[in-house]
């Protein structure tokens, strides 16, 4: 089971491989079952993983000096890393001092209205232990995965994974194509009309197409098989360098004449460019590997009937992923 872990904020979401991310408006992303893009949705669940240990890792100042006080209670550097590390992503691109002062404004907040909540003795109330509790046993959760997931990850471990998964993929056909798309065949057959006698492909791109590409020329760039609507990658795959389609492809999105400027074999990506994604499998793998220990050796019962099965079917999907 792929377990994922609950963030506390929003996250940015990282990128899975920009290089074979789609180009152009005009492509619809299709399941490809070969290679590289099987580790695609594990990849995406290793993103809260990480996500929710950076969260968790904030270094403390080793100088931990007192830098305000309210009612005479001091507030450390520590104190502001840690707020500054729960502050939204807005806060985040700010420079340090104001990151700082946005920080300092919200701790102070925190005591000012906690110490009233304090002589009201809400501190006593069924809720805040709950609250609390669950607080705690999250922080602890955190701090196991500092130290058994995080931590625990060795580079060669990571660079071993690229070589299973990605280093020995074989080498894919990749074609780099453009393409002019208008609404009618009529004005997909006059364009081919005029490439005919002699019409250059990239002016009457620019001139004619109605997709987002056409500043470009039409440039749609290299892609792999799967990347494009099925009617599209047909003709494109089947076209020899420098040749045009003779007839206008019909797709969802209207009519196309498409140019293929080259074919080569792509090489999957180097360690280099994605080493971070697949770190986050490994940790991801890791912590997947500490719950199903800890579910064996621990008793998991779920008294609701409803949420029981709700929660062994997204078991199940997660399995099958």
């Amino acid at each position: 089971m792929m377990s994922t872990v609950p963030a506390d904020t929003e996250w940015p979401q990282s990128g899975v491989f920009e290089g074979f991310q789609p180009g152009s408006r005009m492509q619809i992303p299709v399941p490809n079952p070969k290679g590289f893009y099987m580790l695609r949705h594990k990849l995406l669940a290793a993103t809260a993983l990480i996500a929710a240990i950076s969260f968790s890792s904030t270094v403390f100042a080793q100088d931990d000096a007192v830098v305000a006080k309210v009612d005479g209670v001091e507030i450390h550097k520590s104190d502001l890393e840690m707020a500054a590390s729960s502050l939204g992503p807005q806060y985040q691109q700010l420079p340090d001092e104001q990151k700082q002062a946005a920080a300092l404004s919200q701790v102070i907040d925190v005591k000012l209205l906690a110490k009233n909540a304090t002589a009201e003795g809400l501190q006593n109330t069924d809720d805040f232990k709950k609250r609390l509790a669950f607080l705690q046993e999250r922080e602890l959760h955190n701090a196991y995965l500092r130290k058994s997931v995080f931590d625990a990850v060795k580079d060669e471990e990571v660079k071993a994974r690229y070589e299973k998964e990605i280093a020995s993929l074989p080498k894919e056909e990749e074609v780099h194509a453009r393409h002019i798309l208008v609404k009618t065949e009529e004005e997909a057959k006059d364009i081919i009309k005029q490439l005919d006698e002699g019409k250059d492909f990239i002016e009457l791109a620019k001139a004619k197409s109605e997709d987002s590409s056409k500043s470009d020329g039409g440039d749609l760039g290299y892609f792999t098989k799967g990347r494009m609507v099925p009617e599209f990658e047909e003709s494109a795959f089947t076209l020899e360098k420098g040749a045009y389609t003779k007839t206008p492809v019909k797709s969802q999105f209207g009519f196309h004449v498409i140019k293929v400027e080259d074919k080569r074999e792509a090489a999957p990506p180097a360690f280099e460019q994605v080493e971070p994604q697949v770190r986050q499998l490994v940790m991801q793998e890791k912590y997947s590997a500490l719950l199903e220990k800890a579910k064996a050796e621990q008793k998991v019962e779920i008294t609701d009937e409803a949420l029981k099965k709700a929660y062994e079917d997204a078991t199940k999907e997660q399995q099958q992923q």
